[in-house]
């Protein structure tokens, strides 16, 4: 075996010293006594390749959303033959600030993973890590959709030598696309009623009685909406023109003219609708500027009224339908 001037069991009390430092107290800086200036941390699940500047980041960012963030060593395995260290960790924390847009919950969130270490000049020169950010979003409960985060070369494919998807092109195609018009409410954490207006929505399945509505993160109910157990979806009429008026814009009492009730577990259902359902969220996915909610259906209403028509911008009258 090669001879060194250092041991692997001071690179461990080292690392574990600076471990301790940054991630429970914030102190990232610690670890540059411990990384070597090529340092770089591969991540299993992504094939990411980062720097120590970045993991810093990362770990303000993580304390940021947990402040309260402790870390667990479970296990530390150290081979002298492979001047290699193994970590098997677990942290516990309360999720009190917003992470990657996703809206804190104040819950505690527990996350555990394995990061293997090799050793260069008493220093460690690279770490290959099963854990990132979107692992502690699985853990908080939101998943992320994979292909919403590859990186640009895995576009979209076009009819194009150029490679480079079309955006404009690519909504010209969902203009085409005719859908209905929704609204999607909710209650935020004081009570008050929420929403905003959709056509993203979709039947997913009926046994179970399944529902899947697509909304943007900087929408003014997101977070609400993200807190809530349950949401409503109002499938709009012809005569609820103005409605849809009202959810589009960014007033702070959408409620406030309009007649509506609520459904049994509370979500507000809007009079007038050609149909209306709550549904209890089973299911967040983070999809980059958009979340994913799925949801199981508890309670419908439908009403002998016509749904309003989305198409290219425009709304059109669901009564003068003609088959084709």
């Amino acid at each position: 075996m090669q001879q060194t001037n250092y041991s692997l069991q001071q690179v461990k009390e080292s690392l574990l010293t600076a471990w301790e430092a940054a991630w429970d107290r914030g102190h990232v800086d610690s670890l540059d006594n411990v990384f070597h200036p090529d340092f770089q941390r591969i991540s299993n699940k992504s094939k990411n390749i980062s720097t120590a500047q970045a993991l810093k980041q990362d770990i303000l960012t993580v304390r940021e959303a947990f402040p309260d963030l402790v870390t667990t060593i479970d296990h530390l395995l150290v081979d002298e033959s492979k001047e290699s260290i193994a970590i098997f960790w677990r942290t516990n924390g309360t999720f009190t600030n917003d992470l990657q847009g996703v809206p804190a919950t104040g819950n505690s969130v527990e996350t555990r993973g394995s990061n293997l270490m090799k050793v260069k000049e008493g220093k460690i020169i690279s770490e290959e890590v099963t854990w990132d950010q979107s692992e502690l979003l699985e853990d908080v409960g939101v998943p992320s959709l994979k292909s919403a985060f590859e990186s640009a070369e895995n576009g979209v494919v076009v009819d194009d030598l150029s490679g480079v998807p079309d955006l404009a092109a690519l909504k010209g195609f969902n203009r085409q696309f005719i859908t209905g018009v929704t609204v999607v409410t909710t209650k935020d954490e004081c009570g008050k009623p929420r929403g905003l207006a959709a056509n993203s929505y979709v039947s997913v399945s009926l046994e179970p009685p399944l529902v899947l509505v697509c909304v943007q993160k900087t929408t003014s109910t997101y977070a609400s909406l993200f807190k809530s157990t349950h949401l409503g979806i109002n499938i709009m009429s012809n005569d609820q023109r103005e409605t849809i008026g009202v959810f589009a814009s960014k007033g702070d009492d959408k409620f406030a003219d309009l007649q509506w009730h609520e459904g049994p577990d509370g979500s507000p259902l809007l009079d007038g609708s050609a149909a209306s359902i709550e549904a209890e969220i089973k299911e967040r996915f983070q999809a980059k500027t958009h979340t994913v909610f799925i949801a199981k259906v508890k309670h419908s209403e439908v009403a002998e009224l016509e749904p309003m028509i989305y198409k290219a911008g425009r709304f059109f009258d669901g009564a003068e339908l003609q088959a084709l």
